[in-house]
C-alpha cells in the first residue's frame, strides 16, 4: 500500500494513493503520524479523488518526527569522499541527525542558502519509517518495527559539514530534507535489494542497490535503539551511494535552476527544483 500526505480542499491529511490510476483516497481528519501509531490498515472506500486535484506534501510533514541518518554506508561513497572525510571503512554505523524543520515535500524548492554556503550537494537515500516503538531492538526483530519506506534527499552544505566537524548544521539548513512522494508499506518491498538512482538535470549521477549497504537496516535499527527509544514515525535515512557532487574533480555542486530527481525501485520518484 502507498500512503501519502496530501492537501485537498484546504485540509492536509493522510491518504491512500494509487499512482498508476492517479487516484487518492483522503483519510479526513487523520495525519500520517496518527495512522502509523494506530497500527490500523486503512481501507480505500468509494472512488476517491483524482490525485492531480491534491498537492503532495512530505509523507511525514514538518514538524516531522526524529530524522536519523547514516553516514559513509556505501563503500564506493567512502572512497570518493576520502579527501575530505577519510577513507577508512567505519567499524560501526556513523549516526547523525537532521532537524525536523528541514523537511520539504515533492516539488518544493531546495533553497540555496545565499551568504551561508555555495557548496550544496545531493544524496539519494532509502528512508525507513518506524512503525512500532522499541528500545533495545535486536537485529533479528528489527523488521517487525518497520512501517514502510520512502525516498529522502540528504542535501548537504559540504563546507559547513567540514567546518563544524559535527554534521548537524551542514545537513539541516532550511529545505535540506526533501522527502516523498509517499510511503510504501513494508509488506510490499524487499528493502535489502532496491535500486537507488539520482539525476541532476536529467544526467544520472548516482546508481546503486541497497544490497551494497555496509550496515544493513536491522543493524542500523539495533544500533540506534540500543539506548534510544524509537517511536512510530521516526525516520532513518540509510546512507547514499557514490556519485555525489563532492566526489567529482572539480566538485559539481547544485546551483539555482537545477532539478534533482531520485528514483528508488518499488517506491517511485522524488523531484525537487533548486532555487
Amino acid at each position: 500500500m502507498k500512503l501519502a500526505t496530501i492537501s485537498h480542499e484546504g485540509e492536509d491529511c493522510a491518504a491512500i494513493v494509487d499512482p498508476q490510476a492517479r487516484r487518492a483516497w483522503p483519510l479526513r481528519g487523520r495525519t500520517m503520524l496518527d495512522l502509523i501509531a494506530s497500527g490500523e490498515t486503512p481501507v480505500a472506500e468509494g472512488d476517491g479523488i483524482a490525485l492531480d486535484l491534491a498537492a503532495l506534501r512530505a509523507p511525514i510533514p514538518r514538524p516531522a518526527r526524529n530524522i536519523f541518518c547514516v553516514g559513509k554506508n556505501y563503500r564506493d561513497h567512502v572512497s570518493e569522499m576520502a579527501a575530505g572525510f577519510g577513507q577508512d571503512l567505519p567499524e560501526h554505523p556513523i549516526l547523525f541527525s537532521k532537524v525536523p524543520q528541514s523537511v520539504i515535500g515533492p516539488g518544493a524548492p531546495i533553497r540555496m542558502p545565499t551568504g551561508v554556503s555555495d557548496a550544496i550537494d545531493y544524496e539519494a537515500e532509502l528512508a525507513v519509517v518506524i512503525g512500532r516503538a522499541g528500545r533495545g531492538i535486536a537485529a533479528g526483530d528489527a523488521w517487525s518495527h518497520v512501517f514502510g519506506y520512502t525516498i529522502l534527499n540528504d542535501v548537504t552544505a559540504r563546507d559547513l559539514q567540514r567546518r563544524h566537524v559535527q554534521w548537524l548544521i551542514g545537513k539541516s539548513l532550511d529545505s535540506f530534507c526533501p522527502m516523498g512522494p509517499w510511503i510504501v508499506t513494508a509488506d510490499e518491498l524487499d528493502a535489502g535489494s532496491l535500486d537507488v538512482a539520482l539525476w541532476v538535470n536529467g544526467e544520472q549521477r548516482q546508481k546503486a542497490n541497497t544490497r551494497d549497504l555496509i550496515f544493513d537496516i536491522p543493524t542500523i535499527i539495533a544500533t540506534l535503539s540500543a539506548g534510544v527509544t524509537l517511536y512510530p514515525g521516526d525516520i532513518i535515512a540509510t546512507g547514499t551511494p557514490a556519485g555525489v557532487g563532492a566526489g567529482f574533480t572539480p566538485p559539481r555542486y547544485l546551483k539555482a535552476g537545477d532539478a534533482v530527481s531520485i528514483e528508488i525501485e518499488g517506491i517511485g520518484r522524488l523531484e525537487n527544483p533548486v532555487q
